[in-house]
């Protein structure tokens, strides 16, 4: 009679050998989740991914904390997250161009390459990017503009936040598609490009919305074209550069949510799921507009494609341009 509990307790250990090891793991969440952003803290990718990271916080019952690690160019941070346990607890929140941009200006010396070493889980939000120039320049359109800057070639200057910016690639990508040469001018920078533009020591500038907003409420400066697909919400009166006669230099700033490769995909899954509710929100919608975003909530295979489509589409460019870092 001794021996039957022994014999239970013998048949219940192996019964429960045979559950998969999952079942004793914890589940997931079990520890606060951190977001990394590779861009200095206070900025607009940096408030655009607390809003992410409240609402994970509110619906997966865990902190989600936001890990600013600028430098590099964003490198220091994507690398941090690329190399991190691909346990669903490290996430990664960057613009397109960390994932489009950097491969091309410098070919083969990153750490990481973006097509193997994340896993996309969603966009995130679109910064329009506008063609800017100032009433002192007198061009009533992009037309005017282009033909002034063909009639004089190598003279009229246009300006960018620093060298192999997006704003440097787009107006680079603009100017070769309509054939004109014109002088690159650097800044450290929107706010001294800016100025500059203001006075007509420069000709143009592209520019999201941010440092540009006020003046062109001012009348000092005037938005010409938008660099996008389609016309922004933000200033729907402003044609997009088809429409403007320059079709094929579409272009936007463009934020995605990645983790490490080889996260689970259930978790993958289930951080876009959450993500996309939050998104769709009309009162997120209202959050990111006041950033000067507009919240996009495509999938993962949409943020692959785009990365893939940039790739080839801003190859020439780069070269053109004399961007790459050999």
């Amino acid at each position: 009679m001794m021996q039957i509990p022994l014999i239970r307790q013998l048949i219940l250990l192996c019964l429960l050998g045979l559950l998969p090891f999952g079942s004793f793991a914890q589940e997931w969440p079990a520890k606060p989740i951190r977001i990394v952003v590779p861009y200095p803290a206070g900025g607009g990718v940096d408030a655009a991914a607390r809003l992410v990271a409240q609402h994970l916080t509110t619906v997966l019952g865990q902190s989600t904390v936001i890990d600013p690690k600028p430098g590099g160019g964003t490198v220091i941070g994507a690398d941090m997250v690329a190399r991190a346990a691909p346990d669903g607890y490290t996430f990664l929140l960057t613009g397109g161009s960390t994932m489009s941009l950097l491969p091309l200006t410098h070919p083969g010396k990153l750490p990481f390459d973006p097509l193997q070493d994340f896993a996309p889980v969603s966009m995130v939000s679109r910064l329009p990017f506008f063609l800017i120039t100032s009433p002192v320049n007198k061009y009533n359109s992009l037309k005017e503009l282009m033909a002034d800057a063909k009639s004089k070639p190598g003279q009229l200057p246009y300006a960018s936040n620093g060298i192999g910016s997006m704003g440097h690639v787009g107006t680079a990508m603009l100017t070769q598609s309509a054939g004109v040469d014109m002088i690159h001018v650097p800044y450290q920078g929107f706010p001294p490009a800016v100025s500059d533009l203001v006075t007509g020591r420069v000709v143009m500038v592209m520019a999201d919305l941010a440092p540009v907003k006020g003046q062109i409420q001012a009348g000092t400066l005037r938005a010409m074209a938008v660099a996008s697909h389609q016309r922004s919400r933000f200033m729907p009166e402003v044609p997009t550069l088809a429409e403007a006669g320059y079709p094929g230099n579409e272009f936007e700033i463009w934020l995605a949510l990645y983790a490490p490769a080889k996260t689970p995909a259930s978790i993958v899954a289930r951080v876009g799921q959450e993500v996309k509710k939050f998104l769709d929100m009309p009162s997120t919608r209202e959050a990111f507009s006041k950033l000067g975003h507009e919240s996009d909530s495509a999938g993962p295979e949409v943020v692959r494609q785009r990365i893939e489509s940039e790739l080839k589409s801003m190859l020439p460019v780069v070269k053109s341009a004399g961007l790459l870092n050999k």
